[in-house]
């Protein structure tokens, strides 16, 4: 802890009073929880008694890695550090009893969320459309981050919000059938259970006698809900947050929570963390100056001992065209100044249709390039689809498979004839696929509902028994035409060419496995090995955070938060793109500040603010006005445009740089 600031290491020691610390971007948080960590194990709490919580596996992983380093394993024993839904879900998983589910609760996604909603408006002769799927889908989110119940939201439904509510009530009755939970329940159903059991609740806050929670703004109102719970009356907890960089609101997060621990415990110690260990200080101050517009619970202003560092630059373009092919060449001309990677650079921008632009000028100059966020080939809906076939093929007690695929594409098998299966797996402590087969489910079924379901399970049963003894491929492919996935996809599609880019990825994954089989250096594997690999690729998949390498980075400035660059390229600086026209137009300015604020303080070395003076939008060139943030920052720390010629030198060398990167195409 030696190397740890004043500030750094009074935010370690203090543990007798509920600590909130603030800690500004690129302040060293992650060192404070994870150095508090050590502390704490050698100040004798053991490990096991301590949780510390974030948002995602990334930051979890980073926790754990620290923490390993400043403690050896016997000292490390017991101690959980995981994101708040890893934590949901390890709580229901062990008290799944007192809530009335069964062992082997499903987890469902969101495209399993979206078919539940719309098989149920479909069974009530409501419209199901994507756009009124979508819509109840995020206000049932809504109410369960706002820690909002069924029967709330029925009583205090909104004109507007009488279909959602009425939906949500069903929803969560057809989850429980299911044994199931989505996303959002895995912090709801916590919450529920600590309340309604109080000896439960006793028992989770002896587990965790200290709690440490990352990145505190983004909380929602029922994560602070679990978070008073388990910290109790006395607030054995350090939250570790930052005001200015909540840009999370349209998921719910709040960053009034940050506040409301003051009124909730007086005692609450606060520490701020205002040393800048990241930017140079031109930066943190175009920083400071820009969020002083917004109102501040606690005030803090962040400084840097790197020196002054360059003007930060303002370059405009007549449209966008000429931006992205400007950047880029800012790019080239830089590197080649400067030398260094590719990897040093960062485009930001508002939102992801501003990256196409980019992408062209960058692969017309060969240079290469990472997009955050892109889609995994595993997440795309129709390869969900078939591999959910495939798991049920080998594996028919597989309940999210199941569900996933009995209406898909449709067999007239409703959400009543489902909700009342599910009940019955329930009661009977057996899968869904079993329940299918029992006469006992003629007690609670009619005879159509019962038969279908009898036709589906025969049917699955002889298309899994051919594919294990015969032509395992032929079979699938069989299947597929059996049950009219192409004519599905073109029903449920936008367009012909969207089912077609669809059944493409399908074929993709059928060849993939037969790739994979034809690998094999024994025998052929069997089906079952074949999905059980696929499966754990996909699981990698989601839980590996892509990294960029020695490529320039395109990403929103939501993707940025927690990263930085030597050098950073905001793009897009116009009203209407950032702050954003819905912004605008609700007058909610705030957040995009913040965002331009976390863009701002990504950079390390320098920074470049671009807007155009044109721009297309929805088929029209449009005029465009700079961004009112620009005016916003310190004005003799800008290098605005100038129209006359640049100076002979500066010219030479961006012939050179040019020059360079042609040959390097030509190579």
């Amino acid at each position: 802890m030696a190397q740890l600031n004043p500030q750094q290491l009074a935010a370690v020691k203090t543990t007798g009073h509920p600590l909130l610390v603030l800690a500004g971007a690129g302040s060293g948080k992650t060192r404070v929880i994870t150095e508090k960590i050590a502390y704490l194990v050698k100040q004798g709490l053991p490990a096991k008694n301590i949780a510390a919580v974030t948002f995602t596996n990334k930051a979890a992983r980073e926790m754990k890695s620290r923490a390993t380093k400043l403690l050896d394993d016997k000292q490390l024993k017991g101690l959980r550090v995981s994101t708040f839904h890893s934590l949901g879900l390890d709580m229901l998983r062990a008290e799944h009893k007192a809530l009335g589910y069964k062992a082997g609760l499903t987890l469902f996604d969101e495209q399993d969320k979206h078919t539940l909603i719309r098989q149920i408006l479909s069974h009530h002769n409501h419209p199901a459309d994507a756009d009124v799927v979508e819509r109840c889908a995020r206000q049932i989110g809504s109410w369960k981050n706002a820690f909002v119940t069924p029967e709330q939201a029925q009583a205090g439904a909104e004109a507007d919000q009488v279909q959602p509510a009425a939906l949500y009530a069903q929803y969560t009755r057809s989850l429980k059938a299911y044994n199931a939970a989505d996303f959002d329940d895995l912090i709801l159903l916590p919450v529920l259970l600590f309340q309604q059991h109080p000896e439960i609740l006793q028992k989770w806050q002896h587990k965790i006698r200290y709690l440490l929670v990352d990145e505190y703004q983004d909380t929602n109102f029922t994560q602070y809900q679990l978070v008073r719970l388990l910290a109790g009356k006395l607030g054995q907890f350090t939250v570790v947050g930052d005001d200015d960089q909540s840009i999370y609101a349209w998921r719910g997060a709040q960053p009034e929570n940050l506040a409301q621990l003051q009124r909730d415990y007086p005692r609450l110690q606060v520490i701020k963390l205002e040393q800048n260990y990241r930017s140079t200080g031109r930066i943190l101050k175009a920083a400071n100056q820009l969020i002083a517009n917004n109102p501040h619970a606690f005030e803090k202003k962040l400084w840097s001992s790197l020196g002054p560092g360059d003007a930060l630059r303002v370059i405009n373009h007549k449209d966008e065209v000429t931006e992205a092919q400007q950047i880029i060449s800012e790019i080239i001309h830089h590197k080649f100044k400067h030398g260094g990677n590719y990897g040093d650079y960062a485009i930001l921008y508002r939102g992801n249709h501003q990256s196409r632009l980019l992408e062209r000028a960058l692969r017309e100059n060969n240079i290469p390039y990472f997009i955050s966020g892109s889609t995994s080939f595993f997440a795309y809906s129709e390869v969900k689809d078939v591999l959910a076939y495939l798991r049920l093929l080998v594996n028919p007690d597989d309940d999210a498979a199941f569900l996933r695929i009995i209406n898909t594409p449709r067999r007239e098998i409703g959400p009543t004839t489902l909700e009342k299966l599910g009940a019955y797996a329930n009661e009977r402590h057996i899968s869904l696929f079993d329940a299918c087969s029992e006469l006992g489910l003629g007690q609670k079924l009619g005879d159509k509902a019962r038969a279908r379901l009898v036709h589906f399970r025969d049917w699955l049963v002889d298309t899994a028994d051919r594919a294990e003894r015969g032509d395992t491929f032929g079979v699938i492919e069989l299947m597929l035409e059996q049950i009219e996935y192409s004519a599905w996809l073109e029903e449920n599609s936008k367009s012909p060419e969207a089912a077609k880019r669809k059944m493409a990825n399908v074929t993709e994954l059928i060849e993939w496995l037969k790739r994979m089989a034809d690998k094999a250096a024994d025998k052929a594997p069997a089906l079952s090995e074949l999905v059980a690999k696929a499966m754990l690729i996909d699981i990698l998949e989601r839980q590996e955070d892509q990294e960029a390498g020695d490529q320039v980075s395109l990403m929103t400035l939501h993707a940025a938060k927690g990263l930085e660059f030597p050098h950073v390229f905001l793009i897009g600086m116009e009203e209407g793109l950032l702050p954003h026209q819905n912004s605008i137009d609700s007058e909610n300015i705030e957040e995009e500040r913040r965002l331009a604020y976390v863009g701002i303080t990504r950079a390390q070395r320098t920074l470049t603010f671009s807007y155009c003076t044109h721009r297309k939008r929805y088929g029209d060139v449009i005029e465009c006005e700079p961004s009112r943030f620009l005016a916003e920052l310190p004005e003799d720390d800008l290098e605005w445009p100038v129209k006359q010629q640049l100076p002979p030198e500066e010219r030479k060398q961006r012939g050179k740089a040019n020059l360079a990167q042609l040959k390097s195409l030509l190579s």
